[in-house]
């Protein structure tokens, strides 16, 4: 396993200081809990995601969908049938699951549905009027009245 050495980034940085645990996060995966249930990040213009994820077998009192700290979290749980039926092949893996996604800043979990045996979760990114972009006006240079200066004593 590589280990990179991110303290350089920290000079010109502020505010990303999680940045270096998501990346040993990346590290320490493993093929298996990567590759179930599979799943689709989709973007639908710059602001729109949805999360598709094949959770075939599980109904909606199966599946637990969180959010804290801009952290995801959808867990599957199925409940045991007994001994109703002996497999003699079982390829639908129902198996528990729990599948963690880091949110960016300001993106909302606007709802989640179950079709077809896939669950998708929409997703949106709801920026504060007050972090967008503005134009700020600029003044003549011998318009004196915009920003006080110093003031001097008569």
């Amino acid at each position: 396993m590589r280990t990179y050495d991110l303290s350089p980034l920290h000079r010109f940085t502020v505010g990303f200081d999680n940045v270096s645990r998501l990346i040993d996060a990346v590290g320490r995966l493993d093929e298996n809990s990567v590759s179930y249930p599979p799943y689709n990040i989709e973007r639908f213009g710059d602001d729109r995601y949805r999360i598709s994820m094949a959770v075939a077998g599980f109904t909606e009192n199966d599946l637990d969908i969180e959010i804290k700290d801009n952290t995801l979290t959808i867990a599957g749980r199925k409940e045991e049938e007994g001994d109703a039926a002996t497999f003699l092949h079982r390829g639908i893996a129902a198996r528990a699951f729990e599948r963690r996604f880091e949110l960016a800043a300001h993106i909302k979990v606007k709802g989640a549905n179950l079709e077809n045996g896939l669950l998708h979760i929409d997703l949106e990114r709801e920026v504060p009027e007050e972090l967008k972009p503005r134009k700020i006006a600029i003044s003549a240079a011998d318009d004196k009245k915009s920003i006080p200066g110093p003031q001097k004593a008569a």
